[in-house]
Formats: structure tokens, C-alpha cells, sequence
């Protein structure tokens, strides 16, 4: 039998149906027949671009396989994305660095049934991905006159925004940690009026883009919402896929980053707070923990969002004030956000926020999204 049609029985047999049978017996079939592994690869590579086409991105499959199989995938699904992408087209910074980020870690070869399986096991995941809204100007690659800027280097503002969330996040004081996130947020506000004017300045106006934020569970609710508030404060508008464990979050390319920055960094100083809160609670006698963490997130992801949005009207009326043509500039901006969000999902609903009903919980996440605030105290050096 040749190698295409001992995998093309395997498949036939194992990645089609959805019991253990026959994906044991396929297993099997490409076990007994080592000359096959080259064809395997091969047709995996077909999978991974079959889900690019479908919209997804690497960071994406790595995030749903981690979420459904186990580590021997995710390293199997790196070592094929980085063979595929050997073969494919450029796609822009974002998708190198998302390629950058795949685990190195070589997969462990153990016997060959066992290998297959986990093969099968993969392609299983991948043959049934559903179609995603593409990110690259549906479809287009890079998106409309993203190109050119994507290719320029960070800029000396998201560097020092990035440097002050770091010592937030490092920080074991709260009043630091709050005038640090202070400066960043207003810092950012300042580079997307500044990023604004000069784009609105170019021979060819950029267009909103969008990127996929991972959102996991547990309590992926209550952080769902910290995004959206977040995305809202930073002119961009997020919507949240629940079954998949994602947000996609639609805006302009130097708000995009601002966002994935400022959620990563106030969700690290919001378990860090709730880790301290519970404790003390535990120290108390109490035992609660699910429904004091739910209504802990719940309550900080409303206050941080609060606080979020005063600073970013705050700072963008004074931008207003210092030139005349921002605020025109940025609610065209606003607009076009808006507009690619509709076309992107033109049917979306909305959902209330579960199991937020511990007044301990709420009372603390509260307490910390205030310790963690982002109004700011003076004015940036």
C-alpha cells in the first residue's frame, strides 16, 4: 500500500467520527507504516493553512488547543505551524510575533501508536475549527494601509508604557502601583491623539484594524468585561466570544497595542490584589472562595472601567483644547471603528454578568481597582 493511502485510510477512519475505535485503528494503520510520517506532516500543513483561510490566527489555535487537549498537542501543533509557515506568504509583525511566541520545546517521541494518536488527535481539532470573521481587511493581507506602519519600530511612547506597567505589576505597594498606571494610561491617551493627527495628516489615512485577546477562565466573564472597558477607554470596541475564549478587539493599530498592554497589566494587579484579599479573608474564617474571586473580578473590572474612562475624557478634551483639530479627527476615528465593528459582526448580543452576589468580594475588588487606579495624580514629566 503506498504512504498517501495508508494515511488516506487513517483519515478515512479516524479523524471523521468521534470515538476512540476508530481513532485506535487508524492510529494503528499509520503506526505499522513509518514511511507515512512524511505524508502526515504534509497534510497537517494543509489543516493549519485550511484554518488561516478560515480566519484564525496562530495564537488562536494555540489558545483552543491548549484549552481542549493537553501539552503533547500544543507542542505537535507549534512544530507544524512553524513548518507551514516555511511555506507561506508574509503576513505582517503581529503574525511574526505570535509565531515567535510558539513553544520550543521539541515534542517527545514516545511509540509510534501513541505519536499517531495524538496526531490524529490534533487534526481531529483542526478539521472541525470553525470560520472565524478574518482580522487582515477581511481577508486582505496586512489590512487597508496598515503596512507601512506596522513595519516601523515601537515607538519611544509604548516603550515607556509598557516599562511603567511593568513596575506596576512589580510593585508591592498599591499607591505606587496606582500612580504608575496613572501615567500610563494618560500617556497612552496622549499617543492615540498624537498617533491620530499624523495619521490624519498622510497621503492615505490608515484604517481601523483588529486583534484577538485571549480570555481565560476561570471568571472569564468578569474578565471579558475588564476588557471591553479598557478597549472603550481607549477608542476601540471589543466583543467577546465565550465559547471560543477570545475577545476581538476592533481599532487603530497604536490603540490595539495600548489595550493588550493595559489588560494584561491591570489583570496581573487584579489577582495579585485578589490573592492578598482572600487571603485575609481565609484568615478570617471565611471559605467562600469561587463566589468571593467572582464578585472580587466583577467589581474591579467595573470600578477599573469607571476610572478608566474619566481619565481618557479627561486627557482627550485637553488634547482638544491644545489643538483644534483633534477632536474632529478623532471621532471620524471613532466612527470608522464603529463602522468596521458592524460590518465585522453584524449581529451581536448582550449578556448580564453571572454570579457577581458576594458583598465581601465586590466590597474588595472595589477597594483594589481604586488602589489600582488610573486617574491621575500631576501632570506627565
Amino acid at each position: 500500500m503506498s504512504t498517501s493511502r495508508t494515511v488516506e485510510r487513517a483519515f478515512e477512519t479516524g479523524l471523521y467520527g468521534t470515538d476512540d475505535t476508530a481513532l485506535d485503528t487508524a492510529a494503528s494503520l499509520l503506526a505499522a507504516d513509518p514511511a507515512a510520517d512524511a505524508e502526515l506532516g504534509r497534510r497537517g500543513e494543509e489543516f493549519v493553512d485550511t484554518a488561516w483561510r478560515r480566519g484564525w490566527q496562530p495564537a488562536d489555535v494555540l489558545r483552543i488547543v491548549r484549552r481542549e487537549l493537553d501539552d503533547t498537542h500544543v507542542r505537535l501543533l507549534a512544530a507544524l505551524v512553524r513548518s507551514q509557515a516555511a511555506h507561506d506568504r508574509p503576513r505582517g509583525p503581529r503574525w511574526t510575533a505570535q509565531l515567535a511566541a510558539l513553544p520550543d520545546a521539541p515534542t517527545p517521541r514516545t511509540d509510534r501508536f501513541s505519536y499517531a494518536t495524538a496526531v490524529l488527535e490534533l487534526y481531529r481539532l483542526l478539521l472541525r475549527l470553525p470560520v472565524l470573521e478574518p482580522l487582515e481587511g477581511f481577508g486582505a493581507p496586512g489590512g487597508a494601509g496598515r503596512e507601512g506602519r506596522e513595519s516601523r519600530p515601537e515607538s519611544r511612547a509604548l516603550a515607556r508604557i509598557r516599562a511603567l506597567l511593568a513596575k506596576a505589576e512589580a510593585t508591592g505597594y498599591p499607591r505606587e502601583a496606582e500612580a504608575l498606571s496613572a501615567k500610563a494610561q494618560e500617556l497612552m491617551a496622549r499617543h492615540s491623539v498624537d498617533e491620530a493627527l499624523l495619521s490624519a495628516g498622510a497621503p492615505a489615512p490608515h484604517a481601523p484594524g483588529a486583534c484577538r485577546i485571549g480570555v481565560e477562565p476561570p471568571y472569564e466573564q468578569a474578565k471579558a468585561v475588564l476588557l471591553d472597558a479598557v478597549a472603550d477607554a481607549n477608542h476601540c470596541r471589543a466583543v467577546w466570544n465565550e465559547p471560543l475564549g477570545f475577545s476581538t478587539v476592533v481599532g487603530f493599530e497604536a490603540d490595539l497595542e495600548a489595550v493588550e498592554l493595559l489588560y494584561t497589566s491591570l489583570l496581573v494587579q487584579a489577582e495579585s490584589a485578589m490573592t492578598k484579599a482572600e487571603a485575609a479573608q481565609r484568615a478570617g474564617g471565611r471559605r467562600r472562595t469561587k463566589s468571593f474571586r467572582q464578585s472580587f473580578l466583577a467589581a474591579y473590572a467595573h470600578r477599573a472601567g469607571t476610572h478608566l474612562r474619566a481619565v481618557a475624557e479627561r486627557t482627550t478634551a485637553g488634547a482638544g483644547t491644545e489643538h483644534a483639530d483633534a477632536l474632529p479627527v478623532l471621532a471620524s476615528r471613532e466612527a470608522a471603528v464603529t463602522d468596521r465593528l458592524e460590518r465585522m459582526f453584524p449581529e451581536t448580543t448582550t449578556t448580564r454578568l453571572r454570579g457577581a452576589a458576594d458583598l465581601a468580594g465586590w466590597t474588595e475588588g472595589t477597594r483594589a481597582a481604586d488602589d489600582a487606579r488610573v486617574v491621575p495624580r500631576r501632570p506627565l514629566g
